[in-house]
């Protein structure tokens, strides 16, 4: 039942209005009669847990996918968008989380692709240039737009896509998390750029797991929950707690629901390491039943320290023991004979094969251990697979469903039940929460808790602050690749004390101090 809405004093006309959409998949009932609607000139957050339906939606919007039932009005039209040009053309732009663009091609050809300006038989390339010049110009970026778009950073590339959308003369756009990996200084850029087009009457749809985004940038918000539509409300009517209640359908009292486990021996240690100017000197020691968080401002050397430790990028020096004993790292397969087990930071391309079945993800790390002569036991496989989907709640309508169309809290458990199946002595989670919800959230960092109790020793690297000081028991921090500090929570109960200390050593406002045990 959705709740009712809040006047919010606009009377903005709709721009679009979608009236009881509904979406089923085989097994799935993706969205149930859902009402959304957008008014001109507005930004209007769409939020919920993964799985929720909010991708659905937006593709049902945007063409990529057919609506089984439902009306779509766009601009006082009734639309029915069969492709994505359909809606392009109509002046609807997507920007997707993983960006949908030609890294090869220049910036020009990225913007104009599709819509590419001719003279006579000829690609018109100097009118191509002026423009996209311009366009670039308006989104303040001095960027030559006959560079190739892999030249540029991934903020950069963002902005090309939001270029791209003011070429189309977009009514609409939506934004799929859009700043998944752009800096602090990336964010306040776009968030201006936002702000700009919303003041030109551009209507924008932002769908984004990071809450605070929300109440800074938008005017209204909806949420959705297992494919449904719960409220639709003014941003200054909700606040955090409270949206999250509309999320999840519950209460997250407690948003990082660390246990503190008695600390084990010694799992990991690293002396010395060195990887060219990228990591210097690097020591430190993990132990059984602990967290580990690993602390640094972007570009710090984090991944790279993790990548190193799991054999993925050579090393120039360095030593690592496992449980006390001299181990030779030189691969991920001498990483997984020695007990580490690896989240990347990218699950998508790194961590899962999308096209492949959920069983055959979560067991392609073992199967040696399923196999006789030539053949794997597909009965030890299912079985293997049955067992972590039962045990860390895997969402997926069967074993068989592909990887790619489960949500990203749910792929993020089937790469962690990958690891799990090895038993590990040491896992590395790299940001661990990225791209998933506050309650898929809530159950990462209990399967942490978890795998503590049976003392492995986690490795954690995260980009936000309060997840680092929310779940570590110590907190490593790296600035430049080189180790600046170490501190133990429970030295600092007061969390602003604990945040303004790790700062000092991220930001190197504090001399270098050694491991404390």
């Amino acid at each position: 039942m959705s709740h009712t809405d809040l006047p919010n004093g606009s009377h903005e006309p709709l721009l679009l209005e979608m009236r009881a959409i509904t979406k089923r998949f085989p097994g799935v009932l993706a969205l149930n009669e859902v009402n959304f609607d957008v008014r001109r000139g507005e930004v209007h957050a769409l939020v919920g847990e993964n799985g929720a339906g909010k991708s659905t939606l937006m593709k049902i919007l945007s063409g990529v996918y057919i609506r089984d039932s439902g009306d779509v009005i766009f601009k006082g039209q009734h639309v029915n968008f069969t492709t994505p040009r359909q809606a392009q053309v109509a002046g609807i732009t997507t920007i997707y989380q993983e960006l949908n663009q030609v890294a090869q091609m220049s910036v020009t050809e990225n913007i104009f692709l599709g819509s590419e300006i001719e003279r006579g038989v000829l690609v018109d390339w100097p009118q191509m240039h002026r423009q996209a010049r311009a366009l670039l110009a308006k989104l303040h970026l001095d960027i030559d737009p006959r560079l190739p778009l892999s030249s540029l950073g991934v903020g950069q590339q963002q902005m090309v896509e939001v270029a791209k959308a003011l070429h189309h003369r977009s009514d609409l756009i939506i934004m799929d998390e859009p700043t998944s990996a752009l800096s602090v200084r990336e964010i306040e850029d776009l968030f201006a750029i936002i702000r700009e087009l919303k003041a030109q009457g551009v209507s924008i749809v932002y769908i984004s797991h990071h809450l605070d985004e929300a109440f800074e940038i938008t005017d209204r918000i909806t949420v959705l929950r297992d494919g449904r539509h719960i409220t639709t409300q003014p941003t200054g009517a909700l606040n955090v707690d409270s949206l999250i209640r509309y999320m999840v359908g519950r209460d997250v009292s407690e948003q990082f629901p660390k246990e503190v486990v008695p600390r084990g021996p010694e799992v990991l240690r690293v002396e010395n390491l060195t990887q060219g100017d990228r990591l210097r000197n690097i020591s430190f020691t993990a132990y059984a039943g602990e967290v580990l968080g690993i602390a640094g401002l972007v570009g710090a050397g984090r991944t790279e320290l993790m990548r190193a430790i799991f054999g993925a990028d050579p090393i120039d020096s360095g030593r690592f023991y496992v449980d006390g004993r001299p181990v030779t790292i030189h691969s991920p397969r001498d990483a997984i004979r020695h007990g580490i087990g690896l989240l990347t930071e990218d699950r998508k391309q790194q961590g899962l094969v999308l096209k492949m079945t959920t069983r055959e993800n979560i067991t392609m790390s073992v199967l040696p251990r399923l196999t006789r002569g030539l053949l794997t036991s597909r009965r030890r496989e299912a079985a293997l697979a049955q067992r972590f989907i039962d045990n860390l709640a895997i969402k997926t309508p069967s074993q068989n469903q592909l990887v790619i169309n489960l949500s990203g809290g749910t792929q993020q458990k089937v790469v962690l039940s990958k690891w799990m199946a090895t038993e590990p002595r040491v896992l590395i989670f790299d940001e661990p929460t990225r791209g998933i919800d506050v309650g898929a959230k809530v159950e990462i960092y209990k399967l942490m808790n978890q795998l503590a109790r049976q003392g492995v020793a986690i490795l954690m690297v995260s980009s936000e602050l309060p997840e680092i000081m929310g779940m570590s028991d110590r907190i490593m921090v790296i600035r430049e690749g080189e180790v600046t500090g170490f501190i133990n929570r429970a030295d600092y109960p007061d969390t602003q004390a604990l945040q303004e200390k790790i700062m000092e050593y991220a930001t190197g406002s504090n001399k270098i101090v050694p491991e404390t045990a």
